[in-house]
């Protein structure tokens, strides 16, 4: 079930509202819980059946960890919870990939291939299971209380707004919430206006930059042009931060209506001036989950070779993404660079400013031409290296009005303008009235404007869910 669409909108929301507000306290939970797993069931069928299992498994895992009293058994136990974790993963996710690089090799010593089991990937397995594992680990660590209520620890980790698209939500942070939360006046104001500006996000930037962006990924290398490339790779460029970042909007708007807190996920990525940087404003919940998850066990910056720790870190990330040579080498391209800017910074060789900013944002949008499936001839066009005599289409073909304003507000609001004024108006106090009066109404058109387009069939499943 898409956020972005009718029947989500307009009958399992409202649904799941009337009836969340008016139960009793006691019963809250368990509404949520349920409306969590028909949340999951609509769209993945038995593949819910995944879903609690790895339920079941990380709340007897944790149990397990917390009887026992000798260290020996309580990290034998995390490492068997981590390795089923992996193994559920591995087996929806990659075995397929497994398959193709040992068939690789087989064809080299000309042995028989294996046959690929083609093996269907559940929704949100990456951000369930990632939630999951961070618990278990968590509860090892002595970090949080063991939860002895299983109903709890479901809630946890199938709570319908980020369970198929992040954040990925450390039980640390809503615990409390689970067992005592109120809802406010000011907690449904919020998260409203929160879900409203998501939806936005999606439905009037997201799908509209992805009509040009499908367009001219679905070309041969020999049909393009320099600007049409560019043009692509620009709108894909957008498209991710807006398809992405409005999910979790909606994600933490949904969340506050409940009453819970989640972290945040995006900080204005393109904003950054290195992809260190960038790394710490993009997908937050997941760089902060490697961070204190991998990073740091690997020795971080204490033992070992800090760049091989990066490196694997950076391989992990482009991996967790999907089972496809081109999420490796999306991964290892940004590992590449940060192993780069560590070793200048080292040497006092600090990039930033106008500069840096540019060069981030060449290295983040090649490798979003990594992402998409696309490869070096790609960006041999986009260099003016490679070109075809005949010529398929003009970038007019690909561009209009719509477009081109889609895309301008699409930059004023990924570079953070929008932030920045509000923030001088809240910190001068002129026109502070007007402005609030503005934007409630700029919320009702953009809900209004959602609400048309979402009704006269232009929505699209978000790019994430496939991860």
């Amino acid at each position: 079930m898409v956020f972005s669409s009718v029947t989500f909108l307009f009958y399992f929301l409202p649904a799941v509202l009337i009836i969340y507000f008016a139960v009793r306290k006691e019963l809250k939970n368990i509404v949520l819980l349920l409306a969590s797993l028909l949340f999951y069931t609509w769209g993945e069928g038995m593949f819910v059946l995944v879903l609690i299992l790895d339920i079941l498994l990380n709340y007897l895992m944790a149990l397990f960890i917390d009887r026992s009293r000798n260290d020996k058994s309580r990290k034998l136990i995390l490492s068997l919870a981590v390795i089923l974790n992996l193994g559920l993963l591995f087996y929806y996710k990659y075995i397929d990939l497994a398959a193709d690089v040992l068939n690789k090799a087989l064809r080299i010593l000309h042995k028989q291939e294996i046959p690929l089991l083609n093996v269907a990937l559940p929704i949100g397995l990456s951000f369930f299971i990632f939630q999951g594992m961070s618990y278990v680990i968590d509860v090892y660590r002595k970090d949080v209380p063991v939860q002895k209520n299983p109903l709890n620890i479901a809630l946890y980790i199938a709570m319908f707004p980020q369970l198929i698209a992040g954040p990925i939500v450390r039980y640390n942070d809503i615990y409390k919430s689970i067992a005592h939360r109120t809802v406010t006046r000011e907690g449904l104001y919020t998260g409203t206006k929160r879900f409203i500006t998501g939806l936005g996000k999606k439905v009037m930037i997201a799908d509209i930059l992805a009509v040009s962006a499908d367009k001219i990924a679905g070309l041969s290398v020999d049909q393009l042009t320099p600007s049409i490339a560019w043009l692509g790779a620009l709108c894909y460029t957008l498209q991710i931060y807006f398809d992405f970042s409005g999910y979790s909007d909606m994600a933490i708007g949904l969340g506050k209506i409940f009453g819970f807190e989640f972290a945040e996920n995006f900080n204005l990525p393109y904003t950054a001036t290195s992809i260190s940087e960038f790394w710490r404003r993009w997908h937050i919940s997941l760089s902060s989950w490697f961070r204190d998850y991998l990073y740091i066990p690997l020795g971080g910056n204490r033992k070992g070779n800090v760049y091989v720790n990066l490196l694997i870190v950076f391989l992990c990330t482009g991996l967790w993404h999907g089972a496809d040579y081109c999420f490796v080498f999306w991964g290892l391209w940004h590992g590449f660079f940060i192993v780069i800017e560590r070793a200048l910074r080292k040497k006092k060789i600090i990039p930033g400013g106008i500069a840096g900013w540019i060069y981030t944002m060449l290295v983040v949008i090649r490798g979003w031409v990594f992402f998409q499936g696309r490869g070096i001839q790609y960006i041999k066009v986009m260099l003016g290296i490679y070109s075809h005599d005949f010529k398929w289409y003009s970038l007019p073909y690909f561009i209009d009005a719509q477009i081109i304003f889609t895309a301008v507000a699409g930059i004023v609001i990924s570079g953070g303008f929008i932030r920045r004024l509000r923030e001088y108006i809240e910190k001068t106090g002129k026109y502070k009235a007007q402005v609030r009066v503005l934007s409630e109404i700029f919320l009702a058109g953009t809900l209004f404007c959602c609400i048309y387009m979402i009704v006269s069939g232009n929505y699209s499943p978000f790019i994430y869910f496939r991860f």
